[in-house]
């Protein structure tokens, strides 16, 4: 898995304001032509007390400087300030947990059919680009650079960066951290295959699939935000199978719970009523790891609860599935 993208930090230069002189009267002479120059005087010199009186613009503006394009640097000389922090891309305490809520999100859902292929593929890439706006803009506030992952969306089958999609014997879709491409078959999410049933046998409103989309999303935001490239290597030091899929599962958990968050963040304007509401939460709580398949997702029971946690809670630090005690993601 390749690591996140890094980038240079934000910068705000700092607001200044120029020092006021002071002023002082005019003198007095003696005289009747002393007099009238004295008036005259005290004229000018007042006028420009009343103009040094109003309130100045600043000299400079704040500027924030693209995180991944660099652009143009203002022309005045901002203050110095410090630089900031570098950011945190271990698992506990990354800087992605300081991103707070997303925004409210205007992303009305329509009423596209999933068992229509062009219907579902374009509210995938609708609800995509929304998934763009919401994330980028709590990512860019806490530094972490920002860049859209790609969506290849097919009616049944095709092969991309990471393999099949969907695999052999599986219906989801899948993250590829190698192009940072979300892949997936409209036909194996909504109507499975062989034995294994795809989510329109557990809900036929297309939120369900959105909600799907955007824990797939979720991996795209580990994967910026470093949480995917240290799970690797940790990972890649544990020899012990029982402790990958415990790995595992906290990564996969993560992912609803930013999930969760998204779906709330539209959840005015999509919209999602009580009723609706109640369907996503079914759903996630039917999808995981049932008895004999690999226990690499979390049970169904775990998956609808991040799920909820993201959605109830909202703020990224509510997400933090790598700092719970085990019971929570098993």
């Amino acid at each position: 898995m390749p690591q996140g993208p890094y980038g240079p930090p934000r910068h705000i230069p700092t607001n200044w304001r120029p020092p006021r002189r002071k002023s002082s009267a005019g003198v007095i002479v003696g005289g009747i032509l002393g007099l009238l120059a004295a008036v005259f005087t005290l004229l000018i010199v007042g006028a420009n007390l009343a103009d040094r009186a109003r309130p100045q613009p600043d000299p400079v503006s704040p500027i924030a400087l693209p995180t991944s394009t660099g652009g143009a640097r203002p022309t005045s000389a901002p203050t110095p300030t410090q630089p900031a922090a570098p950011l945190d891309r271990s698992l506990k305490t990354n800087t992605v947990y300081k991103a707070g809520a997303l925004p409210r999100t205007r992303c009305p859902g329509g009423n596209a059919s999933i068992y229509n292929h062009a219907q579902l593929k374009k509210l995938i890439l609708k609800t995509g680009a929304c998934m763009d706006r919401a994330w980028k803009s709590v990512l860019d506030k806490v530094g972490i650079p920002f860049t859209p992952p790609k969506f290849a969306i097919v009616a049944r089958s095709g092969r991309g960066a990471c393999g099949d999609f969907p695999q052999r014997g599986n219906i989801v879709p899948y993250y590829c951290p190698a192009n940072q491409t979300i892949y997936a078959s409209t036909s194996a999410m909504v109507n499975g295959s062989g034995a294994v049933r795809g989510y329109g046998k557990i809900v036929s409103w297309h939120g369900g699939i959105t909600g799907i989309m955007a824990h797939e999303y979720g991996h795209h935001v580990q994967l910026l935000s470093g949480l995917a490239q240290t799970r690797w290597e940790l990972t890649q030091d544990t020899s012990a199978e029982s402790q990958r899929l415990a790995i595992s599962r906290r990564f996969e958990l993560q992912a609803n719970c930013f999930g969760g968050m998204f779906m709330r963040s539209v959840a005015a304007s999509y919209p999602i009523p009580a009723a609706q509401r109640g369907r996503l939460f079914y759903l996630f709580s039917n999808v995981g790891d049932w008895p004999g398949r690999p226990r690499d997702h979390g049970t169904p029971a775990n998956s609808g609860a991040w799920f909820r946690q993201g959605w109830q809670r909202q703020q990224a630090y509510q997400c933090n599935t790598w700092a719970v005690r085990s019971a929570t993601v098993s």
